[in-house]
């Protein structure tokens, strides 16, 4: 057996919880791979909608999930997530597992990404705040705390990492209050306690070891493949490899069981935070996009930028992730224009191509659009493929020659059913 990885095309948000949800009944285990709680996975089924922030999505309809060593966890938000989910009915302590190395959120990490952030000044990043880049600088630095830590000398290495990050909020001005600083620590503490409770497991064996069994596999990304910190719009990016190699380092994969690889991206673009956006709408046009998208972030609330689709990004994106088949997601928020546009190629010092630059500055880049019209038909109610107006599969017939992909999954609403398969 191999492993099937689903990840975002774009600058995240692009609605991999709901792929997930609905993918996961022909999956036996499902694996988050990377990221941390600065990533809202969004579902909504039944008349109730549901945010995940590190648990995997196919914890309402799968026996085995798994968080991974790639993720970064936060015991407080993790805490927080899970006693929401078994109010409402949701039995985690049966189906989720965490992965020994995957790497604690501290407290002080928190503090030290407010910290970072506000030295930036105007270069600032656009963070969320919630202590992923301290957490994944650690691991990288070789000084992290892993889940698998409390159960060996504990204390010993939490006081070592705490003490080296009030060093650095000392030199960065940013001294902590001690008993603000000692209130988070109980709660933190506790919520570590917590932990024990689940399962904690050697992932990369468990995930190995279903495929040997004949068990199938669906590994789940975070944010997007445009965030990821080698291919992404560095330097405006997430701390971790949001592509379909991070599914490899993020759960002990080998790269020869990867299967199937499902990219997922919306019918136009979206970012949150700073950095480059060539196809970014600054007009009445993003600011309806918005509305009727609902494009607001998950865990942060924060006002997604809006604009339309970029294939230049978009192809780049299918090449360095392999990806076998395309979702397209949100088509209904475009219901209603006459015209929509899709960015093919960047004009850059007055040449035009179509590869994506190792910089794109919205300064320097502009973006060459091609139009088509648009389907002026509303679709959220529509169950099959044949329903789609003509207008709207000549849109689907454009993007898959542009991308030389095949588009599986269409969906046309928020909820589980609003989803067609082609």
């Amino acid at each position: 057996m191999k492993v099937d990885v689903l990840l975002g095309l774009q600058w995240g948000d692009e609605g991999k919880g709901k792929v997930v949800d609905v993918l996961t009944p022909r999956y036996d285990a499902v694996a988050r791979f990377q990221g941390g709680p600065n990533a809202g996975h969004t579902l909504e089924f039944d008349g109730k909608k549901y945010v995940l922030r590190s648990i995997p999505s196919g914890v309402f309809r799968n026996d085995t999930n798994l968080i991974g060593n790639g993720v970064v966890l936060d015991p407080v938000l993790f805490r927080e997530e899970a006693e929401a989910l078994c109010e409402s009915g949701v039995d985690l302590r049966q189906s989720l597992k965490l992965s020994k190395k995957a790497h604690l959120i501290l407290p002080t990490h928190r503090l030290l990404d407010a910290a970072n952030e506000k030295a930036k000044g105007d270069a600032k990043i656009g963070t969320t705040g919630k202590g992923i880049g301290p957490t994944y600088t650690d691991k990288t630095s070789r000084n992290g705390v892993r889940i698998g830590d409390i159960f060996d000398n504990f204390s010993e290495k939490y006081a070592a990492a705490r003490n080296r990050h009030l060093d650095r909020l000392a030199a960065l001005g940013a001294t902590p209050d001690p008993e603000e600083l000692a209130a988070l620590e109980a709660r933190w503490l506790s919520a570590v306690e917590y932990l024990k409770n689940y399962d904690i497991v050697d992932g990369e064996f468990l995930v190995n070891d279903l495929l040997q069994q004949g068990k199938s596999v669906l590994c789940e990304g975070a944010q997007g493949t445009m965030l990821d910190v080698d291919f992404g719009s560095y330097p405006f990016v997430t701390s971790s490899n949001t592509v379909c190699a991070g599914a490899c380092t993020g759960l002990g994969i080998a790269p020869n069981k990867i299967g199937e690889v499902f990219g997922i991206f919306k019918a136009y673009c979206t970012r949150v935070g700073s950095g480059p956006f060539p196809t970014e709408l600054f007009d009445e046009t993003g600011k309806l996009i918005r509305d009727l998208g609902h494009e607001y972030g998950a865990v942060t609330g924060r006002e997604r930028r809006c604009g339309w689709i970029d294939l230049v990004a978009l192809k780049y994106a299918i090449m360095v992730n392999g990806v076998t088949k395309l979702i397209m997601m949100k088509s209904d928020v475009l219901d209603g224009f006459d015209t929509i546009k899709a960015c093919t190629a960047y004009e850059i010092d007055g040449k035009l191509t179509d590869r994506f630059p190792y910089s794109i500055d919205s300064d320097r880049v502009k973006p060459v659009y091609k139009e088509l019209p648009g389907w002026k038909t509303p679709m959220s109610s529509m169950t099959s493929e044949s329903q789609f107006p003509k207008q709207f599969n000549d849109y689907i017939a454009f993007l898959e020659k542009e991308l030389q992909t095949p588009i599986v999954i269409v969906s046309v609403g928020p909820d589980r059913m609003q989803t067609i398969e082609r």
